[in-house]
């Protein structure tokens, strides 16, 4: 059965290339990283890497939580090559891991297209010893051309959301194709279970590696120093990865903030580069007071000019810690969208309060835990958010209270490490 969906697959993704390459074409016009190296979607690639390990991290979010991970194993002394589908996944390779690339020890590169061909492609140039599917991204083709080249493929940093599990226990192709991995190494005993249920083999409970990521002390040192230049006196909210669909709701709410006595200083972070200039407009077209950081702050994070602004848009990309540094409370995008909240880990790690929408079923784990724990308010309706933005609303945890929650949740990376110790002599 399996052989025909696979058939079937290919010969789907083979009709549709050219919409496809089209996609990427288009897609190109507003971010030209898209139609770049095209070849290396086909599987053709300039570097070779025998024996990496190979971490597939979609886009930005993946590569971020597979970061501390990608560390561990190059200071162990192991190769990497990412494999990404989005420039913003790419980029952040890049960025981070530059020197390593440089030398050699790390590879960034297009992840294959959904077909056999290319990824032996791939195989050939980069002879995996193992593979690690950041989150949950379940490509068929991937998993069937891993086990047919002898790699064992493990989903890492994995979850089980409760919305997919219902889908897949009407589907059950997807389950089908997840026994194909090697094994898992999931976020919690809750998403253990969860995978078990479904036939996965191989399940370890490691933790979630976002609890372990770095923090840039060049970003926070600026957002602390850029803040009372920016703001003066006034508490600072940011709302950070905010997604289409949510900018309606939450400017009625920043708009009625700033009708307060006590205003705000507001700074917005888009999840999409894409969407900077829609956001502005937005933002413009309400009669607030804006200045983008492209224009108003220079390279080194610091003020080219006095302005004066009651929002700053954070048409930025990498710089999420600048601008979660100058909160005095987060707002995490996605949870007022069908699609769900984005990370609230970064927010915490800088032992800044966070609030997300109702919808958290894709951060089910850590965000449970954290609203049990008082460090993040689960905003429910829109006049939630507008009660939560309010120390009167919410007064929020201790900073000990975070500071305990963060410690007790630390240390994926290390028990990652030790899942992964038998491959490691390969």
């Amino acid at each position: 059965m399996m052989r025909l969906f696979l058939a079937l697959w290919s010969a789907l993704w083979t009709l549709c290339l050219p919409l496809i390459l089209l996609y990427l074409r288009r897609r190109g016009r507003k971010d030209a990283a898209y139609s770049q190296n095209v070849a290396e979607r086909f599987g053709r690639y300039p570097q070779r890497l025998p024996g990496a390990v190979w971490v597939h991290a979609v886009s930005l979010g993946e590569m971020r939580s597979a970061v501390p991970l990608i560390r561990a194993l190059l200071d162990r002394g192991e190769t990497v090559v990412c494999t990404h589908f989005t420039p913003a996944g790419r980029r952040e390779s890049t960025r981070v891991f530059g020197p390593d690339i440089a030398a050699g020890r790390l590879a960034a590169v297009w992840v294959p297209f959904e077909l056999a061909w290319c990824f032996r492609g791939f195989f050939r140039a980069f002879r995996p010893k193992l593979g690690l599917v950041m989150e949950v991204e379940i490509w068929p083709r991937m998993v069937f051309a891993a086990r047919d080249a002898g790699v064992p493929l493990f989903m890492c940093n994995a979850g089980y959301p409760s919305k997919s599990v219902a889908r897949d226990a009407r589907f059950p192709l997807r389950p089908a194709v997840m026994r194909g991995f090697a094994g898992a190494l999931v976020k919690s005993q809750l998403q253990a279970g969860r995978f078990a249920t479904v036939g996965v083999p191989n399940i370890t409970v490691t933790g979630e590696l976002r609890f372990d990521q770095p923090i840039p002390p060049a970003q926070v040192a600026a957002g602390q120093a850029a803040r009372p230049l920016l703001a003066g006196p006034r508490r600072t909210l940011t709302f950070a990865s905010v997604v289409e669909g949510e900018d309606a709701l939450y400017l009625d709410a920043i708009q009625a903030a700033l009708a307060a006595p006590d205003a705000p200083f507001v700074i917005y972070v888009p999840r999409k580069p894409e969407r900077f200039d829609e956001v502005a407009a937005l933002i413009a077209a309400r009669g607030l007071r804006l200045m983008r950081r492209s224009t108003a702050l220079d390279a080194a994070l610091t003020l080219t000019a006095p302005q004066q602004a009651d929002i700053l848009l954070g048409d930025s990309l990498g710089e999420m810690y600048f601008y979660l540094a100058m909160a005095d409370r987060v707002v995490t995008g996605g949870g007022f969208t069908p699609h769900g909240a984005h990370n609230i880990i970064e927010p915490l790690a800088l032992a800044r309060p966070v609030i997300v929408g109702p919808e958290i079923h894709t951060i089910e784990y850590p965000a449970a835990e954290a609203i049990a724990a008082g460090v993040c308010f689960h905003a429910q309706t829109p006049a939630d958010l507008a009660r939560a933005l309010t120390p009167q609303g919410w007064p929020g945890p201790s900073q000990a209270g975070i500071a305990a929650f963060l410690a007790a949740h630390s240390g994926a990376t290390a028990r990652t490490m030790q899942a992964l110790a038998p491959y490691h002599s390969r």
